[in-house]
């Protein structure tokens, strides 16, 4: 009986038992354990200690080893100088990189604490803050009103992936200094002499190529960075020296804007025509108006001459996926020019949405608050409630009597809203027409569930791997605005194939039919049926696949598609977690870590449950995580306008017709690997 059998099995019946007739007294073998016993003990638990876990992933840390994670770097130890700035303890700081890429950042604070830590005697604060996960003076509240790092990594992180850090602390008159290594201290912290005329702490470090391989900073991204910090606190200096040159951009540069977010949009701006003289700019503190810590600063005007955008942050962090004070703050401005067009009899005001006002809208949104929630560890989205609340209250109350100050700016922006606005709704008329006339028209796939709703707008197209998939988001499906349409297997990739081969296959014909659009050349952006596209794959290797088989697809044939922010990638949940009634779903092995960490707040056991695939997810939790757009979460697929080339370059190399380039970015890039699913 095989081995597996004895462990699992019912036990198996014995023969010449002790104490029976005919027994033995020949004692039974001593039974052979199975290799999975073997090899599996307590030396197979591995205890990641200090900083390890952070080498070991650094994406749970920083998002990935890309080029992005590798500037946040900067971001936190930078961060950290502006909090000591916004709490009132510094007003200069200085950025430096130097040839070897490694970057000094400087600034004039309290300086990191040096004396024994409380609950580690024989280490200095600097060192516990330094080479420990969750330590630092900003979880109380009472070093920090409001701060941009809140969970005690930031330093710590840069540490473990650097291969050098040096910090040197001027504190109480007295100059101190310490070297540290990926996380580890190389001495003790050593007593420079005094220093009479200096204060504060300077953080030096290089990323470590073990980790970032062969990426380097960016000049020109830093130099934005460092800017971006200065106009978001008017009361900080910051100098930028670069040793390296990159383009136009200046090697030395002071950055102070007095006038704060006004000052610099109206940088920003130039000498664009706007359609008020001067923006709609302010700033609230909330504990005057809420009785909360905290603030809101903002500023905005309207132009012919540009797209819109907004720039909104949370203590002085970019927030670029937006959250709930960009939520708000564009809640007030909406209401506000809605009241202000029925004020003065405009009724063509109350048609005026969200899209109308980013349309031409350039506007910049800074909020301080207490316990910023971020999604994430690189904190791109903030989740507080209260934030939108108080953003929307307090910027309501200025823009209703802004309006009202300035009657000719307040009717110029109104003449130009409500002109977006029927602008918008003829377009929408137009392509409603053109949809309930193409569907007739085209012959769409037979595994297509279509949606009811004939206007493009608010509808959405769900590509699904597989039937199993398909099934489970049919029943979680909105049948008025989401489309399903089910794959069959992995598509063709289009980077190695003809383009008669491209043309003939069913796959691609079948989802180019379904879109509405013709392919390459032939592509027409306002024949595109839905206004969001949607892949959705299974959280493991193959569905990695069609989702980079399918992107590839939209990069080569359907590019506009994705200028237009038209293409998103969904996020089902890895883990469900459930304690008593409540029930918590978790993206990734962080997000379930930090709630078992902190709790569900529930009673109980908390269990652990890992989705396998879409197919094995009921429909209610199909729709709660990845369908409602009330709960979901999207990921929107966007070419970095800085870098189109290299996009297309590695879009290239990973899926075109030379394996030797993808062999060279594997032999490159391997170390890299956090996790390998086989």
């Amino acid at each position: 009986m095989p081995a597996d059998d004895l462990l699992f099995g019912d036990e198996p019946e014995r023969k010449n038992e002790p104490g029976k007739k005919g027994e033995s007294n020949k004692k039974d073998p001593p039974k052979k354990k199975s290799v999975s016993e073997t090899d599996y003990d307590a030396s197979s638990i591995e205890v990641l200690e200090g900083l390890e876990p952070v080498r070991k992933r650094p994406g749970m840390y920083i998002g990935g080893t890309d080029s992005r994670a590798l500037h946040h770097l900067v971001a936190e130890v930078l961060d950290n100088s502006m909090d000591e700035a916004v709490a009132g303890h510094a007003n200069r700081i200085e950025v430096e990189l130097h040839e070897d890429y490694s970057v000094t950042i400087r600034d004039n604070g309290r300086g990191i604490p040096v004396d024994p830590h409380p609950k580690f005697p024989d280490k200095s604060a600097l060192e516990v803050i330094l080479c420990t996960l969750h330590a630092g003076g900003k979880f109380s509240g009472d070093s920090y009103a409001t701060s941009g790092g809140l969970n005690g990594v930031g330093s710590s992180v840069v540490n473990a992936l650097s291969d050098s850090m040096v910090v040197e602390v001027a504190r109480n008159r007295t100059l101190y200094r310490q070297e540290f290594s990926r996380g580890l201290p190389l001495a003790p912290l050593a007593e420079i002499g005094a220093a009479p005329n200096r204060r504060g702490t300077t953080v030096t470090f290089h990323p470590d190529p073990e980790i970032f391989g062969k990426l380097h900073f960016k000049p020109s991204r830093l130099h934005e960075l460092v800017q971006s910090k200065a106009f978001l606190f008017s009361g900080v200096e910051i100098r930028w020296k670069s040793a390296i040159a990159d383009g136009d951009m200046p090697q030395e540069a002071t950055f102070h804007y007095p006038g704060g977010l006004a000052e610099y949009l109206g940088e920003v701006l130039g000498s664009a025509a706007t359609y008020a003289d001067a923006p709609f700019a302010g700033k609230v503190d909330f504990r005057e108006k809420f009785g909360e810590p905290g603030s809101v600063e903002w500023a905005i005007n309207w132009t012919p001459a540009r797209d819109g955008f907004i720039n909104s942050y949370c203590n002085t962090v970019p927030t670029r996926e937006g959250g709930t004070h960009e939520g708000g703050f564009w809640s007030a401005i909406l209401k506000g020019i809605r009241a202000y067009g029925e004020l003065v009899g405009n009724k063509k005001a109350a048609q005026i949405n969200r899209d109308d006002l980013t349309t031409g809208g350039c506007a910049l949104v800074s909020i301080f608050i207490a316990e910023p929630s971020f999604v994430g560890q690189t904190k791109d989205r903030l989740s507080n409630e209260t934030a939108q609340k108080m953003v929307e209250n307090a910027v309501r109350d200025h823009f209703d009597n802004w309006l009202a100050s300035d009657t000719k700016s307040a009717g110029a922006i109104l003449d130009y809203l409500v002109l977006r606005a029927e602008e918008r709704l003829k377009r929408r008329a137009e392509k409603e027409t053109q949809r309930k006339s193409a569907t007739k028209k085209l012959r769409l796939p037979g595994k297509l569930t279509d949606c009811s709703n004939s206007a493009r707008e608010g509808t959405e197209l769900f590509i699904v791997e597989g039937d199993s998939a398909g099934g489970s988001a049919k029943m979680a499906r909105n049948r008025k605005t989401q489309a399903l349409l089910p794959l069959r297997g992995k598509i063709l990739n289009v980077l190695g194939a003809a383009s008669s081969k491209i043309g003939t296959n069913a796959e691609i014909s079948d989802l180019s039919q379904a879109l509405g659009v013709g392919l390459g050349s032939r592509f027409n952006l306002d024949d595109l049926r839905y206004e969001k596209v949607i892949i959705m794959t299974d959280a493991d290797v193959d569905g990695a696949h069609i989702a980079a088989l399918l992107m590839t697809f939209f990069f080569t044939q359907m590019r506009p598609m994705i200028d237009a922010g038209h293409l998103y990638l969904a996020c089902p949940p890895l883990f469900r977690l459930t304690q008593g009634a409540r029930r918590v779903y978790c993206i990734d092995e962080a997000e379930k870590n930090e709630w078992l960490e902190k709790g569900l707040g529930g009673k109980g056991k908390i269990d652990v449950s890992r989705f396998k695939g879409l197919g094995e997810m009921d429909a209610k939790d199909l729709k709660d995580t990845t369908m409602n757009p009330e709960s979901r979460k999207l990921i929107r697929v966007t070419v970095e306008e800085d870098m189109p080339g290299e996009t297309a370059d590695l879009v290239e190399r990973l899926m075109g017709k030379k394996p030797e380039m993808r062999f060279q970015y594997i032999q490159e890039n391997a170390q890299f690997v956090e996790e390998l699913d086989v």
